[in-house]
């Protein structure tokens, strides 16, 4: 095992001191989850954040693979008796797997090449004579030798064919030739794409059907484009490659000065190029482009998440899911406080007459009265507008006495109608049409915007790019440990979370989540933590990872706290120490009394760490705390409703939907999210989109271009003050 060196990249990769990388392998290694150490694990990591946490993971592993390759390919070069210091040193300076298999690939065992061809033919001697370029006898009389009818070698042609092909492979498969060449394409390279058929809607790829870019000046969102256009049919993508330069460097290292077979060679290393180097070259330099794109967007799709299930909840208020539509109608749902469903219909008031709509407004009135309704969770998505319009004109002015009793917010309904149809949905909702469904998850995704949004997958949320197109398994990891994160980072009440939820609590899987839904179905709710090891596969392991992130209200007092139960006497004895009480946790007297802790003498005293010990402390000040800041969704007034209605120099809010590698979409009340190219963002230089915007903000934009046809909307943050 090659520990000591694993620990040494990780160090020289993450900027760590020798202990961090100790102790972080030791707690992974033993099944302590990322949310667990990040939290509770303070003073052994130095304080390393999850994300942190999760980049060391990630390279953890890739380590272990790349010394788990390496112990093969030794394996594999002793067993065929070659393996040498030479070797060696050459695969211990290798930094990545793809350095490795270049180096591996002259002795990887290979299946029927011509060149393994012609070495059954017995043409390896006449191959070593020509590329040893010593010319100690006449070469035609020395092919003559080489004719063999039991070997298949008919004429003098076939042995130096024979024999070019072995050397042919030779230079393919020396690792310095390859890496120069793979640097040098990417540098002076360009890719190219053209049209192979038109496409339904031109809009996606048109620019694409004659396009080149340097491969080196290529951003993530347009390599990604191209492998779509190029998967469906519709793009042919090819790099064109500096073949003069990169042929004539192989020259100039084959070919020794007055060569005897300087045109043989030639011929060979020009036919080594282009049949062997290129074609695999080619195949790494697209695969390492996708994959530096995949996780570029990949970051961008995490940082976009993360602001969305962190949204901040709305409590306290009964809601009506509001969920647009034309022909078949608005699917309506009301829940309580507590997102428990008390109606469920429908009501048609994008399409009909000035008679109907009243008669809606009338009926919606009443049910707003009868159940108490304080706020209306209107879907963004199609006849969204429609709808608002109907809830301004004929709801609110029809019945003013509701404009100082209810408000309405536009909430992103992506993902909605996977959930509905989905398993979970089916589950929660049995009774309830898919369309319903959508109702309820708008009325709810307002209340707890993570516990709802933590029922999708979140490829499925929308806001991301190209991410049907990714490597799904890195793609669903990455997301994964997203939601783990921010759910961790909130805390979950574990009498009214969902299997969804608990789901994602450190060292809670699937089964274990359904074990504690049921547990508290059949003997009430938790009534303290500890009772949580009563629940079937809950383990002392997985009490250890799971108990601090689980709250329990009207209980034990630090029950509703982030404070680990190991904890819990260290609090006891702060506690003491203060002359205080858990009654007094959460008052203004007991957080003046910690203000004036010294937390370097006490962390002494009570024989705990720092980091720890400013936890407990600000947990005691604020306890069930929710770190979501409370931004609570503007509404969007603006009068425009159609794409059509739009003039350029028009200044308009809306909200930041989506973020991407060139920009930023706003919704701005039309049916098609506008973008703000990131040229658009600032007037000063902007790296990322992600540096000036986030998901959910409410910005004033200038409308600088519209195309109704192509329904493309362009928009400026920076022109819009």
């Amino acid at each position: 095992m090659h520990i000591d060196l694993i620990k040494e990249k990780l160090q020289e990769d993450l900027n760590l001191s020798k202990s961090q990388v100790d102790n972080v392998i030791e707690m992974l290694d033993q099944g302590d989850t990322i949310p667990f150490i990040a939290r509770y694990r303070k003073e052994r990591t130095n304080s390393m954040t999850d994300e942190t946490l999760r980049t060391f993971d990630e390279k953890y592993h890739y380590y272990l693979n790349f010394y788990d390759r390496f112990d093969t390919i030794v394996s594999s070069i002793e067993e065929q008796g070659l393996y040498n210091d030479e070797i060696e040193k050459s695969l211990l300076g290798a930094k990545t797997l793809a350095e490795l298999e270049d180096i591996y690939r002259p002795y990887k065992p290979k299946k029927k090449t011509r060149a393994s061809v012609a070495k059954q033919k017995g043409l390896e001697p006449l191959a070593n004579y020509l590329y040893e370029q010593k010319q100690t006898r006449d070469l035609d009389q020395y092919l003559e030798e080489f004719i063999s009818e039991e070997k298949s070698v008919n004429s003098k042609e076939e042995a130096l064919q024979g024999a070019k092909d072995i050397i042919a492979e030779k230079i393919s498969d020396d690792p310095n030739y390859r890496k120069f060449i793979r640097k040098n394409t990417f540098n002076k390279g360009l890719i190219k794409s053209i049209k192979v058929k038109d496409e339904t809607d031109k809009v996606v790829f048109e620019q694409y059907y004659d396009y080149q870019e340097k491969i080196n000046k290529i951003p993530a969102h347009r390599v990604l484009a191209l492998n779509r256009g190029e998967k469906n049919w519709i793009l042919k993508v090819t790099i064109e490659d500096p073949l003069e330069e990169n042929v004539a460097y192989i020259e100039k290292k084959v070919i020794k000065n007055n060569s005897p077979f300087q045109e043989i060679l030639k011929d060979t290393i020009l036919d080594s190029y282009t049949r062997l180097i290129k074609p695999s070259i080619e195949n790494e330099i697209r695969n390492d482009l996708t994959e530096v794109s995949e996780n570029s967007s990949i970051e961008v799709f995490k940082q976009n998440l993360k602001e969305l299930l962190l949204e901040a909840p709305i409590h306290g208020k009964v809601v009506l899911g509001f969920d647009p539509g034309f022909r078949t109608g608005c699917k309506l749902g009301i829940v309580n406080q507590e997102g428990i469903m008390l109606y469920t219909g429908v009501c048609h008031v994008t399409l009909g007459s000035e008679d109907l709509f009243n008669k809606e407004a009338d009926r919606l009135y009443a049910l707003i009265n009868k159940y108490n309704v304080s706020l209306i969770s209107l879907g963004n998505g199609t006849a969204s507008r429609e709808s608002e319009a109907f809830l301004n004109k004929y709801l609110f002015d029809r019945h003013p006495d509701l404009k100082s009793k209810v408000e309405y917010i536009i909430t992103n309904e992506a993902g909605a109608s996977v959930y509905s149809a989905s398993k979970l949905g089916i589950k929660e909702f049995p009774q309830l049409d898919v369309s319903v469904r959508s109702a309820i998850s708008l009325a709810r995704r307002v209340q707890d915007p993570l516990a709802e949004l933590v029922k999708i997958d979140p490829k499925s949320i929308g806001v991301g790019q190209y991410q049907h197109d990714m490597n799904q398994k890195h793609l669903s990891e990455a997301l994964g440990g997203v939601v783990e994160n921010c759910v961790n980072q909130v805390g979950v009440d574990v009498n009214n979370a969902s299997p969804s939820l608990l789901n994602y609590v450190s060292g809670i899987n699937s089964s274990i989540a359904e074990n504690i839904v049921k547990y508290k179905e059949e003997n009430g709710p938790f009534k303290n933590r500890k009772e949580l090891l009563n629940v079937p596969k809950l383990g002392k392991k997985a009490f250890e990872q799971c108990a601090g992130f689980l709250r329990i209200n009207n209980g034990y007092k630090l029950d509703n706290t982030g404070i680990h139960p190991e904890s819990y006497q260290t609090t006891l004895n702060l506690l003491d120490l203060i002359s205080s009480s858990l009654e007094e946790i959460g008052t203004d007297s007991l957080s003046t009394k910690l203000d004036s802790l010294d937390v370097v003498k006490t962390s002494k005293l009570l024989n705990v760490g720092e980091e720890t010990l400013n936890d407990i402390i600000q947990e005691l000040k604020k306890p069930g705390r929710d770190i979501r800041d409370l931004n609570i969704k503007a509404k969007l007034k603006n009068d425009i409703t159609d794409i059509s209605m739009l003039k350029v120099g028009m200044i308009l809010e809306g909200t930041i939907r989506n973020i991407i590698d060139f920009g930023a979409f706003v919704d701005i009340g039309v049916h098609q999210d506008g973008l703000i190219h990131i040229s658009q963002l600032s007037n000063n230089y902007v790296k990322h989109p992600l540096d000036v915007v986030k998901i959910g903000q409410i910005v004033k934009v200038k409308v600088i271009s519209v195309d109704v046809n192509k329904k493309k909307i362009g928009l400026s943050l920076k022109d819009a003050n």
